[in-house]
């Protein structure tokens, strides 16, 4: 009996929760974010990274943090990047864009050996098909001096 009154309890006070906790958006509900992509395609990555920490805030979706550390990186702030990356990856394990863009980045603060296990990733994600995100990392890791 006092376990079905702390199951009473526990549903209550969930009920009771404030109404303006959000959760993390489920990996489909993404927003529009075309204003963020036309800067970060037109080089704007200051005003693309402001913009996209906003969006974070409000909702939280591996494409925005990809873009974001797509924009850091630009930027040269790798430190930012690996942990934009990171959320990405948090919120979709199997989010190629990112395993993609952080095997760059893994090239370009020398870490080989990361960028090689992201394609190896990368393999198993997209199969035998293959898919761009493996033809990418493979040219960037070639085009680096590394044979993939």
């Amino acid at each position: 009996m006092k376990a079905l009154a702390a199951l009473a309890l526990l549903a209550a006070l969930a009920q009771a929760a404030p109404a303006h906790a959000v959760a993390a958006a489920p990996s489909g509900d993404l927003p529009d974010l075309a204003a963020e992509k036309a800067l970060v395609y037109a080089g704007e990555y200051e005003q693309a990274i402001a913009r996209l920490q906003a969006r974070a805030r409000a909702v939280q979706h591996a494409e925005i943090y990809n873009l974001l550390g797509y924009s850091q990186r630009q930027l040269r702030r790798y430190d930012e990047a690996a942990r934009s990356y990171q959320e990405a990856l948090f919120f979709d394990g199997a989010y190629r864009p990112a395993l993609q863009y952080q095997g760059e980045l893994f090239i370009a603060t020398g870490d080989i050996a990361g960028a090689r296990r992201n394609l190896g990733y990368l393999r198993i994600l997209c199969g035998p098909p293959g898919c761009e995100e493996i033809d990418k990392l493979a040219a960037a890791l070639e085009q680096a001096g590394h044979p993939p």
